[in-house]
């Protein structure tokens, strides 16, 4: 694998336009074959966000992209393309920032980057889950971060949230965006291991837990490898806290409450081991899978 690039990415004289300087940089990391998945699925998007970063601006912003780059801009830029290819670090952790469901987080490495489709189970209105509970009570378990927890607050303003993490370092970062986001009277963070510090029921219990099998983490690419192992591994089959979760989770949800998990790729594992077990895989319209969800009648016959 080619993991680092001789040369500068950018000229360091004549003219360059910003849009000359992102398709430099696509080029670059496609030669050092960087992975993705972080944020963007391919190098120029990639490549246009760090450079945005690296410009003051948001990848959000829409960019004049005929503007010419300064030779200041130009050497921030390529320290920040330099770093992406040496470190393989993922570009959330470079810049600080990532997006979940159109909101701003701070991110680093103490939790992993904001990837799930709960972003679009999130901004359509739950699929209806909540849409006959006056002030619901909703738990995001396996926080990291805090973005299920904090869009899920934004999303429904009369919702009270509670977000539990085992990872204490998780739960300093999920504080930080709690405090962002101004919803320290609605977003409450719980330390234990899943329903260890839970005594309440709830309407809707959302997670997006460690699920990686033994398989996919001993292929993982080096940019994965930089988030925290615990957020990830869960077993040879992917599915050592989602087991001991629907177990529990009967006796923390409502009568009509409904359990909504993330599996990823260990989809297959969990209908193999509860073929039984009356649950819905839930659809995406902008991609993911391996989302399901199973009501509270289900987990208690």
């Amino acid at each position: 694998m080619n993991s680092a690039v001789s040369e500068t990415i950018l000229p360091a004289s004549g003219l360059l336009t910003l849009e000359q300087g992102i398709r430099l940089a696509a080029a670059s990391f496609e030669q050092a074959q960087l992975t993705y998945g972080h944020g963007t699925d391919n190098a120029l998007d990639e490549a246009a966000w760090l450079i945005a970063h690296a410009r003051g601006l948001s990848p959000l912003d829409t960019p004049n992209y005929a503007d010419t780059l300064s030779m200041p801009e130009r050497e921030a830029i390529e320290a920040l393309l330099r770093q992406r290819i040496e470190s393989r670090s993922p570009a959330a952790y470079l810049t600080g920032r990532a997006w979940f469901a159109g909101h701003e987080f701070v991110c680093d490495a103490r939790a992993l980057v904001p990837r799930s489709p709960f972003a679009e189970f999130i901004a359509q209105n739950f699929y209806g889950m909540l849409d006959h509970v006056f002030e619901p009570r909703l738990l995001d378990l396996c926080t990291g971060g805090g973005c299920i927890a904090i869009a899920a607050a934004l999303a429904r303003p009369d919702a009270r949230v509670d977000a539990s993490d085992l990872s204490c370092d998780a739960l300093a970062l999920a504080r930080e965006n709690v405090v962002l986001h101004q919803l320290e009277q609605r977003v409450s963070l719980l330390e234990g291991s899943l329903f260890e510090p839970i005594d309440k029921r709830y309407d809707l219990i959302m997670s997006n837990p460690p699920y990686v099998d033994a398989a996919d983490i001993a292929a993982m690419p080096q940019e994965f490898r930089h988030e925290p192992a615990m957020g990830l591994g869960a077993g040879y089959d992917g599915l050592d806290i989602v087991a001991p979760m629907l177990a529990k989770a009967a006796n923390y949800l409502t009568d009509t409450g409904w359990l909504v998990v993330e599996v990823g790729n260990s989809a297959a594992a969990v209908e193999q081991r509860w073929p039984e077990l009356d649950i819905t895989w839930l659809e995406f319209s902008s991609g993911g899978a391996g989302v399901f969800a199973v009501q509270r009648a289900a987990l208690v016959n």
